[in-house]
C-alpha cells in the first residue's frame, strides 16, 4: 500500500475534536458499550500461521503477542460472496458480544497512483453493488469499518473526472452503510501526517461525504506515533471547523508504530508493534490494529519476493521485538 513521506511533518497542538458534528453524521449507538470488547478473530492470517506451525519456535510469541490482540478483517475481491462474507464476521462477533472491525478494500481503481495494492471492483457499478451488499452483510450489529485506505491519500496521477468519480463511490459507500447497517461506525481513511497536508486532506475529506461518517482514521498500515497522529488529526479538525463548520472523531492504527516511523512505508525494518486496540487514547476514540502485523506491504524492504497482504512470519516475530 502506498504510504508516501512527503517530509517532516511539523508539531501542532491537538485542538478539541468534539466540538461539532455535522447534523448529516451517522447517529448510531455507541457499540463499545452494546459489546463486551473487540472481537479477536480466530481465522487471522497470525493465528492461522501459529496453529499450523506449533513446533516453530516463533509460534508462542505470535500466538500470545498478535494473533491474540483484537485486530480488522480486510474484504476485497477475495472475500468471495461479500455480503455472506461479512455477515459470518460479524456475525461469529455479535454470537461472542464482542465487537468487529472491518475493512472495506475494494475501491475502483484502488491505490491507483501506488500500484502495491491495484486492483479493486472492474467498476464504478460494481463497487456500488459491492459495498452495499457488504453493509447489508453487517445489517444492524455493532461494527467498526474502516473505508477504503489510500483513496484519499493521493490524487496525483488522476484527472479531476476520476476524483470525481472516487469522491462519489464514497459517498454512496457512506449512504449504503447509513441505510443497511446503521448501527456500524464508519471512518472514512484520511492517510498519515507523512503524506498529505492537513489542510489538503481536510478538503479530501469533506468532498468524500465525511460529514455522514463517524469520523476519520489515520496511520492505516503506516507507522507514525500516536502522538504525532492525534496532531495531524487536531490539524485536520481545525481545517474542517473553519471551513466546513464541523469536526469529528479519529481513530487510529497502532499494529505497528511502537517504533514510529524510519521515512519508509513499505515494510521497513526495526518496526515494531504499538498499543494493544482499546478504547481512547491521545485524543483517539480509538487505537486499532487495522493492519495486521507481520502481513506484507508488498514486493520490498524486509518483505522482499512477498505479495501485499502476505503473512511473513519473521517479519512478525522481529516486529514483538522491534529489531
Amino acid at each position: 500500500m502506498r504510504k508516501l513521506i512527503r517530509g517532516a511533518v511539523a508539531a501542532c497542538l491537538a485542538l478539541p475534536l468534539f466540538l461539532a458534528s455535522s447534523p448529516s453524521a451517522q447517529a448510531a449507538p455507541d457499540p463499545l458499550t452494546a459489546t463486551s470488547g473487540f472481537y479477536v478473530d480466530p481465522n487471522s492470517s497470525p493465528a492461522a500461521w501459529a496453529a499450523a506451525n506449533p513446533g516453530d519456535g516463533r509460534a508462542s510469541a505470535i500466538r500470545n503477542s498478535i494473533a491474540n490482540v483484537p485486530a480488522a478483517r480486510w474484504f476485497g475481491s477475495w472475500s468471495g460472496d461479500i455480503g455472506s462474507a461479512t455477515g459470518s464476521f460479524a456475525g461469529a462477533a455479535e454470537s461472542a458480544n464482542k465487537l468487529p472491525i472491518l475493512v472495506a478494500y475494494n475501491i475502483y481503481g484502488r491505490d491507483a497512483c501506488g500500484g502495491q495494492s491495484s486492483g479493486g471492483a472492474a467498476s464504478p457499478s460494481e463497487y456500488a453493488r459491492w459495498i452495499g451488499a457488504f453493509a447489508g452483510g453487517i445489517g444492524s450489529r455493532p461494527a467498526v469499518v474502516v473505508l477504503e485506505p489510500d483513496s484519499l491519500g493521493d490524487y496525483g496521477c488522476m484527472s479531476q473526472d476520476k476524483i470525481n468519480e472516487r469522491q462519489n463511490m464514497i459517498i454512496n459507500a457512506l449512504s449504503q452503510f447509513q441505510s443497511k447497517a446503521p448501527n456500524a461506525w464508519v471512518y472514512l481513511d484520511a492517510g498519515n501526517p507523512g503524506w498529505a497536508d492537513a489542510s489538503t486532506m481536510a478538503e479530501h475529506l469533506d468532498a468524500a461525504g465525511l460529514s455522514r461518517a463517524r469520523g476519520f482514521a489515520l496511520n492505516v498500515s503506516n507507522y507514525f506515533t500516536t502522538s504525532q497522529n492525534a496532531s495531524y488529526a487536531g490539524s485536520i479538525n481545525q481545517a474542517l471547523r473553519q471551513r466546513h463548520g464541523y469536526s469529528k472523531p479519529f481513530v487510529v492504527d497502532t499494529s505497528r508504530n511502537g517504533n514510529g516511523s524510519n521515512g519508509a512505508w513499505c515494510n521497513p525494518a526495526g518496526r515494531k508493534i504499538g498499543t494493544p486496540t482499546k478504547e481512547g487514547g491521545d485524543g483517539a476514540e480509538m487505537l486499532l490494529w487495522i493492519k495486521t502485523p507481520g502481513e506484507s506491504d508488498g514486493d520490498c524492504g524486509v518483505g522482499s519476493g512477498s505479495t501485499a497482504g502476505q503473512f511473513l512470519p519473521e517479519v512478525a516475530y522481529k516486529m514483538i521485538y522491534g529489531y
